[in-house]
């Protein structure tokens, strides 16, 4: 009995081994038979993961291969594809080394089936682009490097095949390696490798190759275990989605779902949306016991001290770092359904367990992407990709794209027939300030008038510089009543402003505009223009505006000129700025009445390099005005 317990120990202890590996998942892709399945065919062969009876099979269905194996067939499973030879559906294979577990993604090449890799792409850290040695970069080489670096693949590598045919040329792989790495640069690939292979005969794949000796870099196994993706995780942002609310007795109530982002720990605050509830986990519970901590992408079910209201599709989320949270946004879509899209109708839109009903209002562009040109668009037919500005029936709660592939990507369904006609990723909210507005050359032959009296004339008349002063920061911070003070200090020492309040600009110029992301973009825009007819004027612009998103900030100061545009950001801790609500705003976004409201129900983007900061929270009205002036005054603004 001993030698079977002791064998049985052992077979516990390596699966116990097993199970700690981390998991990768990659995707092969490129142009059509660049030699993908034999890619993957090798990877498994040579890896020795291959059982004795998938072995002989693949002898069996060798014959008449040239006497040799066809390792493509251990992927191209269907039918189809092994009497035409191509790949037409996404094929997975697992296996696992030493080192790592891995899950592989066989997608195919024909620009038909472009959907097709967009599926198996999507859960994928790292992207293996083929390319054959002899034809080099082809536009689907192009097609799946944009689509792979689209869907959030930081990590490609790029394998340039065949090398058997060319005659193992190290000259041959520069010219590819150069041809390649000009496109790659203009998409911000920040980390690529390049391997010369034959994938046909093993050459650097799993061991390096005897035929390349001037190439001393890694083999394709070797850069495959080593690639770091651990650390592209978001471990800072706590998020889940709940599936279901777990409710086995009337004594237990929980939220199950799975860790899309962050570490959480009994004991930690949460908060829900679209709600804006906050509560305290209690204890994380799972079929195995409760555990210390969870994280992405753990599956767990989190118990809460308060009987709050979180249903299915709620979001729990970390309360300091909260999400996004809007009813509007920019994303690209690639479209994958045989009937174009329609902007006027409404599809229903899955945000990981939430699912509303919403509608494209309008389409930035089409992305061509083999040459990444943006060209205007009124439609997306069938594998086309394009930014398109979305509305929703009510608001979910989500996160750039970039920052967080779980939930910053979403699907558009079909509500008539079910089907998915859609895939979405989230944009960073203002990151494409409204589309075209900002821009968008003036409608007809339009040419503005010499003004009549100079800017240096004014400057002398009036002691004083134009300048536009952008003073922003979340509601209640005191933007107005600085504004005010300022300029009457101004006018008291003979200089001229003029306030461009937030609010009031709102009750005349922008009076049909909301409060989404675009609409205040498009409001700042407006802002901007008139402050340039203020300084044109020769009088200094003190502005009083939120501007939730840096970008949108940064486009004011290139719209208004870098040379006259200040800064000044004021800021105050929560609980001051609740003191200083009369009107009951912080209290209604709290409760999820104002899904739009920047630093609770949205965020709100503190400016990265401003030329004052103020808390005005330890500051009066008039300390802060001279504080401002002070700054007039240091950049000969005013003298």
């Amino acid at each position: 009995m001993a030698p079977a317990a002791g064998r049985t120990e052992e077979v516990l202890t390596y699966l116990e081994r097993h199970e700690r590996k981390e998991l990768l998942r990659f995707l092969t892709c490129g142009s059509v038979d660049d030699g993908k399945s034999t890619l993957i065919g090798r990877l498994l062969h040579d890896s020795q993961v291959i059982y004795e009876d998938q072995l002989q099979a693949l002898e069996r269905d060798s014959q008449g291969a040239g006497g040799g194996l066809d390792l493509a067939l251990l992927v191209d499973g269907l039918q189809a594809e092994r009497e035409q030879g191509i790949t037409i559906d996404v094929a997975y294979r697992y296996f696992a080394t030493d080192k790592r577990k891995f899950i592989i993604a066989d997608t195919p090449g024909h620009e038909q089936y472009t959907r097709n890799m967009v599926t198996g792409a999507s859960t994928c850290d790292v992207a293996v682009i083929l390319i054959d040695a002899g034809s080099g970069t082809l536009t689907q080489t192009k097609r799946h490097t944009y689509l792979a670096r689209l869907l959030g693949i930081r990590h490609l590598i790029v394998a340039v095949n065949k090398m058997d045919a060319v005659g193992y040329s190290e000259a041959v792989f520069n010219r590819v390696h150069e041809g390649y790495l000009g496109f790659a640069e203009r998409l911000g690939v920040a980390s690529l490798s390049f391997v010369p292979i034959s994938a046909l005969h093993g050459d650097n794949v799993v061991q390096p190759s005897a035929n390349m000796a001037w190439y001393r870099g890694a083999t394709l196994m070797h850069l495959l275990e080593s690639v770091p993706v651990g650390a592209t995780k978001d471990f800072a942002h706590f998020r889940m989605a709940v599936q279901r609310v777990n409710r086995p007795d009337a004594a237990f109530r929980g939220y199950s779902g799975t860790v899309a982002g962050g570490v959480v720990r009994p004991g930690d605050s949460v908060l829900a949306l679209p709600s804006g509830k906050v509560s305290e986990v209690a204890r994380i519970v799972t079929m195995d016991g409760d555990l210390d901590e969870a994280f992405a992408p753990m599956a767990v079910t989190l118990t809460l001290t308060d009987d709050i209201d979180v249903s299915r599709g709620d979001m729990l989320a970390s309360p300091e770092r909260r999400p996004h949270l809007a009813d509007v946004f920019e994303a690209h879509l690639v479209w994958l359904a045989e009937t174009p899209l329609d902007t006027g109708r409404q599809y229903l839109v899955k945000h990981g367990s939430k699912q509303v009903y919403g509608q494209v209002r309008a389409l930035n562009h089409r992305v061509d992407v083999n040459t990444l040109e943006q060209l205007p668009a009124a439609t997306l037919k069938l594998n086309e990709v394009g930014l398109a500005f979305f509305t929703l029936a009510e608001p979910i709660g989500f996160d750039p794209y970039r920052h967080n592939r779980a939930t910053g990507a979403f699907i558009v369904i079909d509500p008539l027939t079910n089907a998915t006609v859609g895939a979405g990723m989230i944009e960073p909210p203002g990151a494409q300030t409204a589309g075209a507005h900002w821009d968008e050359a003036p409608r007809g032959a339009l040419e503005a008038a010499p003004p009549a009296v100079s800017a240096a004339e004014k400057s002398e008349r009036l002691g004083q510089a134009p300048v536009t002063v952008l003073l922003t920061g979340v509601s209640m911070t005191g933007k107005t009543a600085i504004a005010q003070a300022v300029e009457r200090k101004l006018f008291r020492a003979g200089r001229l402003a003029t306030v461009l309040d937030g609010q009031a600009f709102r009750l005349g110029m922008s009076r049909d505009l909301g409060f989404s992301a675009a609409d205040r973009s498009e409001n700042l825009r407006r802002a901007a223009e008139a402050a340039k007819l203020v300084n044109a004027a020769g009088l200094i612009c003190l502005t009083a505006f939120v501007v939730p998103h840096e970008r949108v900030r940064e486009r004011v100061r290139q719209a208004i000129g870098a040379e006259r545009f200040l800064e000044v950001f004021l800021t105050a801790p929560l609980a001051t700025l609740q003191e200083r609500d009369e009107r009951g705003l912080y209290a209604a976004a709290q409760r999820g009445e104002l899904p739009s409201f920047p630093g609770v129900t949205s965020t709100f983007e503190p400016p990265t390099a401003p030329d004052l900061t103020i808390n005005t929270a330890a500051t009066t009205v008039e300390d802060a005005a001279e504080q401002v002036l002070a700054l007039l005054r240091e950049r000969r603004f005013v003298w």
